[in-house]
């Protein structure tokens, strides 16, 4: 009898791992020895996505490992019907079966379906069941459909706690302990305003510590994910959240929340579809995710309706020159940057000075592109 099987039969915790923990850490698939290692078949499709990308090629690189690993382990057998794992556990694949997804989620949501295929991982039975990830928003979402769940912290990049608590208290170099205090008070406070109907999600309910440590963007965030607990269609939390994803993936390079940025400008576009800087800010995400055909697609549509957008015709002439190579389309765009901002404000004429920088290294590349008889 394999391990997979005697699991099935005997008194065993199943591990459901989200798309973040692997991001941060491909050997958390070796990491619950004993246990039932369930990856949601969304997981792949969304590691999948990070092959073709261009940029944090540390991500890129643990994307592989993980594809390596189930590689490796898909040789002992169908990943579909479970395999052993080495120390102890199995693993298997699950693919989602959408007639089984409650009403409270959507089957276009990759967070959705990823709790979906939790839920439906014991909708038989089981002895015990943990979602693991080291999204907050994956948290909340968990919480309330009643499922346990835990964070993976070895080699995680950035916990809960390191995402809206270490920082802030470094700058005041305040004491572990005390630090070890704020997470567990700032839990309670969470799970204290999601059951609280009379609760707005405002920053009111928290602790003034909280108030005079975190920032005004960690702020903003903790309101947004309270507002879609209680509200998964609430547009304006959608693009607060997706904006604040956006600049995390700039400040920080991290296409894991490049990647979160992703799904709540989809939702938001879904219910906004003529927000025209939203749409310019998804296809930035789509580039830096690698899907330089599927940004240039959404720039079309932003230019669609507004053509002198300058943003998006700026962005255009990047992903032409950057993203495909294709220079004469890029010195194009750029020209039209350069049109459109002609004796504009400051801002606009720092973005001309851009625009006209990046024409003279197209034009270089151009010319050293040439052979000479």
């Amino acid at each position: 009898m394999s391990e997979h099987e005697r699991n099935r039969r005997h008194h065993v915790r199943t591990i459901v791992l989200d798309t973040n923990v692997l991001l941060s850490d491909p050997g958390a698939l070796l990491a619950y020895p004993d246990a039932l290692v369930v990856i949601p078949e969304t997981v792949l499709v969304e590691l999948d996505k990070l092959k073709t990308a261009r940029i944090d090629p540390d991500l890129r690189f643990r994307g592989r490992e993980v594809s390596r690993i189930l590689f490796e382990l898909s040789e002992q057998g169908s990943l579909t019907e479970g395999v052993d794992l080495p120390e102890g556990g199995s693993l298997s694949v699950v693919a989602l079966n959408e007639s089984q997804i409650p009403e409270s989620l959507s089957a276009r949501n990759a967070d959705d379906r990823i709790l979906a295929v939790a839920l439906q991982v014991c909708a038989g039975g089981c002895d015990e069941l943990v979602l693991v990830t080291n999204d907050l928003n994956m948290l909340l979402k968990a919480q309330t459909l009643g499922l346990k769940v835990e964070r993976h912290e070895d080699g995680a990049e950035r916990s809960f706690a390191k995402r809206f608590i270490i920082r802030p208290f470094q700058r005041y170099k305040t004491p572990l302990a005390i630090l070890a205090i704020a997470v567990a008070v700032f839990a309670g406070v969470v799970v204290l305003l999601l059951w609280n109907p009379g609760s707005q999600g405002s920053s009111a309910g928290l602790p003034q510590q909280f108030r005079e440590v975190l920032s005004d963007d960690q702020v903003r965030m903790y309101e947004a994910l309270v507002k879609l607990e209680r509200d998964p269609d609430d547009a304006a939390a959608q693009l607060t959240l997706a904006d604040l994803y956006f600049e995390l993936r700039e400040d920080t390079g991290n296409l894991a929340h490049g990647l979160q940025s992703l799904r709540y400008y989809e939702s938001y576009l879904d219910q906004r579809p003529d927000d025209v800087n939203a749409r310019a800010d998804y296809a930035t995400m789509l580039y830096y995710a690698g899907r330089t055909d599927d940004a240039i697609g959404q720039i079309d549509l932003v230019l669609q309706a507004e053509p002198g957008h300058v943003r998006a015709n700026f962005n255009l002439g990047i992903f032409y020159w950057k993203g495909r190579g294709d220079l004469k389309a890029a010195r194009t765009q750029l020209e039209r940057v350069v049109e459109l901002t002609t004796g504009g404000d400051r801002t606009a004429q720092a973005i001309n000075t851009q625009a006209r920088s990046f024409l003279s290294q197209i034009a270089s590349q151009t010319a050293g592109s040439v052979t000479t008889p």
